[in-house]
């Protein structure tokens, strides 16, 4: 929205800042921040009130989560609604993949917002129906990997990229409208099943943002993207303006998340966002690179996936608990330590992940 002022450049010299993305994207971050600062508190009130004995707790989770009943949920709302109004503003209107991306976050949050209210409103950690949820997210993300393979045009929009082989493409041909869905909700419920514990899954959800609004920006770049050798796929780069409203309200976010955590994000959060990063990595084509710098997702999905099919086979568990995190709670690392660890381990994933668009 504010990108339209830059037509008044010519009487005020200081609105030309406006065309560069790195600007718009430093102020759509700071932007999105100040706005969880301002009414992040009012609305964790208010969600307090409403939801009485906050969100259910698992009954079969580790002894001290116990002591977390009576936080509230659906925090993803600060962060969604923080993120929406950052880019609106920052990010300029007529980009398809922006409104592609902005689709996917609002579906997704609404979601996981009816997911968040029947079990609070049940007071059971039981909500929407895990196939109904699974075939809308999939038929939101279908649509989306439409409008993006459109935008991108014929040479790529169906067409998969392989990291490390800068030449090498793979025609899907219509199968990549399910593949690139499968990204989306694939990586929605992977960040889904990571949100456990405080403070856990929002800090790797900004590192991939931060490292997908980086891939965003010189993907767009016909200057960056024939230097690296990767596909120049021209748009793109505003995505970083989202990318970095996400870095902003997630930090926000984080000041109410951090242990003891204030608010959960709830799945309107964690669908959201995680729906977010895959339909950036989509239209990026960097799918395969989510898988790296997301890795942090991919092993707790995987976790459940291993856990539930090892006791319907065999009827024994590998893990303690899943997902993963609670197994290392299990195993007796301290809610601090199990966060923390991974953290770490999702800078270094990303820091790999990043090494992709030289390794070519």
């Amino acid at each position: 929205m504010l990108t339209y002022l830059q037509q008044f450049s010519d009487q005020l010299s200081i609105l030309n800042v406006i065309q560069y993305i790195t600007f718009r994207t430093g102020a759509a971050t700071m932007t999105a921040m100040l706005f969880v600062f301002l009414f992040g508190p009012g609305i964790i009130r208010v969600l307090k009130i409403r939801q009485g004995h906050g969100q259910p707790i698992r009954a079969d989770g580790p002894e001290e989560h116990f002591k977390k009943a009576g936080t509230p949920t659906m925090g993803g709302l600060i962060v969604l609604l923080a993120v929406l109004i950052s880019s609106l503003l920052w990010a300029r209107p007529n980009n398809v993949y922006v409104w592609c991306v902005l689709g996917i976050a609002t579906s997704y949050g609404a979601i996981g917002f009816y997911d968040d209210y029947l079990k609070v409103t049940n007071a059971s950690d039981k909500g929407f129906s895990g196939r109904a949820r699974l075939v809308l997210e999939a038929l939101c993300g279908i649509i989306a990997v439409f409008f993006i393979a459109r935008a991108t045009g014929p040479e790529l929009g169906t067409s998969l990229s392989l990291p490390f082989f800068k030449d090498l493409l793979v025609e899907l041909d219509v199968l990549y409208y399910l593949f690139g869905a499968f990204v989306i909700v694939g990586a929605a419920n992977s960040v889904n099943l990571t949100d456990g514990l405080d403070g856990l899954a929002i800090v790797p959800v900004m590192i991939a943002a931060a490292s997908f609004g980086l891939i965003a920006y010189v993907s767009g770049n016909v200057n960056f993207a024939n230097y690296l050798q990767i596909n120049i796929v021209r748009g793109t780069g505003e995505l970083s303006v989202v990318c970095g409203a996400l870095i902003g309200a997630g930090l926000g976010f984080l000041w109410y998340n951090a242990p003891p955590a204030a608010i959960f994000m709830g799945d309107t959060g964690s669908l959201s966002l995680g729906g977010m990063l895959g339909t950036v990595a989509v239209a990026t084509k960097h799918e395969i690179v989510l898988a790296i710098i997301g890795g942090i997702f991919v092993v707790e999905a995987l976790s459940v996936i291993i856990q539930v099919t090892s006791f319907k086979l065999t009827g024994k568990r590998v893990f303690r608990m899943a997902p993963i995190h609670h197994h290392f709670e299990k195993l007796g690392w301290t809610e601090p330590q199990v966060v923390i660890r991974f953290w770490i381990i999702a800078v270094v994933l990303a820091l790999i992940g990043l090494s992709t668009l030289k390794l070519r």
